[in-house]
This record gives C-alpha cells, structure tokens and sequence, in this order.
C-alpha cells in the first residue's frame, strides 16, 4: 500500500517578543527620534512548537493525533495544509487534500452559505458543475436550509462548522484534516461525522482525526500518535496509546487542586478556573469520595474584567481510557449568569447521589459564553477517585465487577410462593434520593 502522507523530521519555530520600554522620559524622547516608528527595544524570544516530528500515512487510514492543549497538534495539521510551512524538515502529502481547522476556515463572511461552498470547491480544483451535482448533499449534510442564501456571517459557530465539514467531506478530497470537529453539533451531527470519515476511509481516502474525545478516536483510529511538548511521545495501536495518554494524567490530587498554574489550557482568558473542591452536603471538604454518597463540587474562578454576556460553566468526566462519562454545565439546567463582576467567586454543583462505579476518572473544566467564544478550557486537569462503598449494608460493596454504572436497587420476595424467605435488600429511596 502506497504512502499518502510522509513527514520527515520537521521542526517548526516561532519567534516571540515583548517591548523594553525606556524607564526613564529622557530616554524615551531620545528613542523616539531614533526610532520614530518603534515603541521600544523588541526583545526576541523563540519557542518550538514541532521538534524532529516524523511518520507515514498509509493510504485509506485514518490516523488519530492526540494531546494536551499547546502540544502541537494544530501546529502540525497546519503545515501538513500548506497554511504554514516547517522551519527544517520536509512534508509529502500525496493528491488533494482538505482541512478544517477552525470553525468557519476558508469562509468568506461576506458571501451566502451556497457561495461560500462553490468558493470552497473552486478552491480545491473542482468545476462549478462537479460541486453543483453535490451542492443539495451537502446542504442536507450541514441542515443549515433555508439558511444557505444567508451570508454567513449571520452563521452560528455550529451552522458555520457544519458546513465546512459538509464541503470538505463532500468534495471527496484524497486526505482530509479535521481539528476537533466533534467539539461544536449536536450528537446527530457528531454521528454524521464520524459516518463520513468511515466513508472516506472505505473509499481509500486518508483522513487525519485530532480530537480530545478518545471514545471517538479508539472508534475510528486503528493507530494513533500522542503529541507531547512538540514532539511525537508515543505511536501505535489507538487502545494502547490512548491508556498510555490517560494514564500521564495519574496522580493529581481528588480533594481539591489549585488550578491557577495549569500548564496547557486553552481559551481567550479574562476569566478562568483558579481552583476545585471536593465537599460532603456538609461542605466540609472529603478525605475519601465513594459511589453512591452524596457530593458537592466546588469550582473556584477568578475574573480580571467584567464579563457582560451570559456565562457557561461546566465540566466532564472520563473514564481511563477518555470514554465521556458526563458532562455538567450550568446551561443543562438553565442556570443563567450574566454580566459577571470581576475578582474572585465560586459556584457548587450539588450532586445527590454520585452513581459512578469504584474507579479513577479524568475531569476537564470548560467556561464559555453563549457564542461558544471560549475563556478556559483545562483538559483532563485532575482525576477524581471513587472508592467502594457498603451502600447496601450487607458487607459486599459495590465494586468495578457489577458493571459499568452504579444502579440503586432493592428486591422484593413478597410473589414469591412459599419461599419462606425475608426482603434482605430493603433500602429505602430516601437514603439516596
């Protein structure tokens, strides 16, 4: 089988700068006459967002690249895409390939949605026909409707991803890129996703999956390559990278984490997580967390504007090897912030009955607006550990090996016939209710 993609020892290097601002007006004035069009002294500082990166891509695979935020990934799938190009090493990508890397790539904020897909055919060497006998596939495929003769600029993020999704899948490129696109849509879109690059794949297309959903990427990947501080730290089959990815996040703490130093969150700022708790319905904090008692999960954030839109709070867990287990958020519940004041606060989320199996679980936070404009994003930030319980009272606590997902149950005997046996079970709901 033919190689598709090929990379070899790429590096790429960023150069990043702050003003040395004079101290003194003497000097400022001298400075400015000097130099009329400079503020002050630009200090150079370099960084390496790829370093000696190299692996093939076989043709009708799809690979899965994984890692922290800041890692590198997009860094990679961008020179893979032309957007940028290696500072050393070279880059093979064998027939038309497609990307999307960003919400709306490629778009053109002016142009109607039906514009913006002939833009996008023309610019991926179709003809005006080829993308016209498509054209109704692809508005199906991103149910934007009646809205494709709107400019696109009137777009949600989820129509706009939608869409570029639709072209770039559509158009049948020979390799296709996708940054995350399972992070903006609903489920029925996600499902739409993942069908099309299995389609791709049974056509012989290549496609390249970045993604924090690790049941997504076990699903579609037969190997996967983990990205860490720029450089390749583990590749090979998806199962056994991705333990070895989840496993990198062990040790953190599960009664509480100063999150104020996290390295490799993301979003814009001017509001972030500076903290978590773990609290009995007492609000003490605990020493143990355990199935079916009762938790409270203190969020500490620190605000260094006002924030005048509406807020989003929330957080997921995983599970070792980054199957979703939940997703919590203030929106689920219609809790609604707005116009946040700035400085320091908390919010608890009051849990009643914590139905999760004995295990260790993976927690990431997310805070945005109703835009979908992200502030922070802490990915797999700290582990929560469950610990068995005696939640019945007969001495076998539930552990790991009744399942997956912690039922509260009782039995009753009363049809039995002559059984002579008594209810042993009888737990009442209100002790979990």
């Amino acid at each position: 089988m033919s190689k598709s993609i090929i990379v070899s020892n790429i590096s790429k290097q960023y150069r990043i700068g702050h003003l040395k601002w004079d101290t003194m007006l003497r000097e400022s004035l001298v400075s400015l006459f000097k130099r009329p069009f400079n503020r002050g002294d630009t200090v150079q500082e370099t960084i390496w967002a790829l370093k000696d990166v190299s692996f093939d891509v076989e043709e009708g695979e799809i690979l899965g690249i994984i890692g922290r935020n800041g890692a590198g990934k997009s860094t990679l799938l961008k020179i893979l895409s032309k957007i940028t190009y290696p500072t050393s090493g070279h880059v093979t990508v064998n027939g038309q390939a497609a990307s999307l890397l960003e919400v709306g790539t490629g778009f053109h904020e002016e142009l109607t949605g039906r514009e913006n897909v002939f833009l996008n055919g023309s610019i991926l060497g179709m003809t005006r026909s080829q993308v016209q006998s498509k054209l109704d596939s692809i508005v199906a495929f991103a149910d934007v409707g009646r809205l494709i003769d709107t400019p696109i600029k009137r777009y949600s993020s989820g129509m706009r991803l939608r869409l570029g999704f639709a072209v770039a899948a559509h158009l049948d490129p020979d390799v296709l890129m996708v940054d995350e696109v399972l992070a903006v849509g609903d489920v029925g879109f996600q499902k739409k996703c993942l069908k099309a690059m299995n389609d791709l794949k049974a056509g012989g297309r290549t496609v390249l999956f970045v993604s924090h959903n690790m049941a997504a990427v076990e699903n579609l990947c037969s190997r996967v390559i983990w990205v860490d501080d720029g450089r390749i730290r583990q590749q090979g089959n998806s199962k056994d990278v991705i333990q070895a990815y989840m496993a990198s996040f062990a040790g953190k703490q599960t009664t509480g984490s100063d999150l104020r130093d996290f390295q490799g969150r993301g979003g814009i700022g001017g509001i972030r997580y500076s903290g978590i708790e773990f609290l009995g319905s007492d609000r003490q904090p605990l020493a143990l967390i355990r199935s079916g008692d009762p938790l409270v999960v203190r969020l500490h954030y620190e605000a260094d504007r006002r924030i005048p839109n509406l807020i989003v709070f929330g957080f997921r867990l995983f599970t070792d090897l980054g199957t979703l287990v939940t997703d919590l958020s203030t929106a689920s519940t219609g809790t609604h912030i707005f116009d946040l004041p700035p400085g320091q606060g908390y919010l608890d989320v009051e849990i009643d009955f914590l139905n999760l199996m004995p295990a260790t679980y993976s927690m990431s936070l997310w805070l945005h607006n109703s835009s979908n404009v992200i502030y922070d994003v802490l990915e797999h930030c700290l582990n929560l550990d469950v610990h068995v319980s005696d939640f019945y009272g007969s001495g076998k606590g539930i552990t790991s090996t009744n399942g997956i997902m912690f039922l509260p149950f009782r039995w009753h005997l009363d049809g039995m016939h002559d059984s002579g046996q008594e209810e042993t079970d009888r737990v009442a709901l209100e002790a979990w209710q």
